[in-house]
């Protein structure tokens, strides 16, 4: 298995912050439903219920529920339904921890706003009735579509979103983001659930936006989702000093990969930057989920898109490299 990560070495070590010693960090691997939302593989949406028996056979702790069809649409999820799903969920020692909202607070109409709103607000609502603390977060969020043979595409969306927003400054769609965001956070005071704002595109930049916004809406139920995937670049040291910037704010975060074995061993198809991931969480004595996504274009293999046994592979490989890496990262520590 090659990961550049492990070149992180003494420069970190030596890096590390002194001061009062933190709590142990419990890293713990999560499995986000998107994965097998039917998007990007040929083939249909497995349901909730088999969602949580795939993390469960897998080794995983917890689930996240994406938050629209056919996964965890509000519109599909009354309190009597999310009540069932969290009993089904706590009877295979399984956590249902987050929902993920894809929800796009800068639109210039304020009708588009305001039902953004509306969605989130009724996802708080879903969360807290799932018995989950979490509610993953964009500011902005262009959107994706099906493609009639199975697959997904981003471009589409992206030409839409960047059309829509070429006439107003980055200044003036921060502001409506902003709007959105403390009026979101309002309603989630009112049910317990925090709001974990990752640090995704368009009009975030990278993880300073984010930082920029919590601290700008100055609410305790708005915190981070920091996922150094998007911090496209980024170098493995980069990563730890902005898990240890973000501190204590940090709520949430993702990995994602293709896995594939060879003699025993999982080799991860991108290199990546995960050892200094769960580096920088180790650091700050992170109490949370590592969820692993698969949400990309998936391959083509002799004319067709590969069908659910890839997620399935996938899905099993991932939470095995997750484990091994946080031993790694243990043991090269404690050294």
């Amino acid at each position: 298995m090659t990961r550049r990560d492990f070149a992180l070495g003494t420069t970190l070590a030596a890096g590390r912050p002194a001061g009062a010693q933190k709590a142990e960090a419990n890293i713990r691997p999560g499995l986000y439903s998107i994965t097998y939302l039917g998007l990007w593989y040929r083939g249909d949406a497995l349901p909730l219920e088999q969602v949580i028996r795939r993390a469960r056979q897998f080794g995983y702790e917890g689930v996240e529920i994406d938050g629209k069809r056919p996964h965890g649409d509000p519109l599909d999820m009354p309190r009597r339904r999310c009540r069932e799903l969290s009993r089904h969920a706590r009877e295979q020692g399984i956590e249902i921890y987050a929902v993920a909202a894809n929800n796009d607070f800068s639109s210039p109409m304020p009708e588009f706003r305001e039902a953004q709103l509306l969605y989130v607000r009724e996802l708080i609502r879903m969360t807290a009735d799932l018995g989950a603390k979490l509610l993953r977060v964009f500011l902005a969020w262009p959107g994706v579509t099906a493609r009639p043979e199975g697959g997904g595409r981003y471009d589409i969306a992206r030409r839409v979103w960047t059309e829509t927003h070429r006439e107003f400054s980055a200044e003036r769609i921060w502001d409506w983001c902003r709007e959105g965001m403390a009026e979101a956070a309002r309603c989630a005071s009112d049910t317990g659930v925090t709001l974990a704002l990752q640090n995704h595109a368009p009009v975030v930049q990278g993880y300073r936006d984010v930082l920029r916004m919590v601290r700008e809406v100055g609410s305790p139920h708005l915190k981070v989702c920091f996922d150094p995937r998007l911090e496209h670049g980024m170098a493995s040291q980069e990563v730890v000093r902005a898990t240890r910037e973000i501190g204590p704010l940090q709520v949430l975060s993702h990995y994602g990969n293709e896995y594939t074995e060879a003699d025993g061993r999982i080799v991860l198809k991108e290199d990546e930057n995960i050892a200094a991931q769960v580096e920088g969480l180790l650091d700050i004595g992170y109490q949370g989920y590592l969820g692993f996504e698969l949400c990309h274009p998936l391959p083509v293999v002799d004319g067709r898109l590969v069908g659910i046994d890839f997620a399935d592979r996938n899905a099993e490989l991932a939470a095995r490299s997750l484990r091994e890496t946080i031993a790694e990262v243990r043991k090269r520590r404690a050294a």
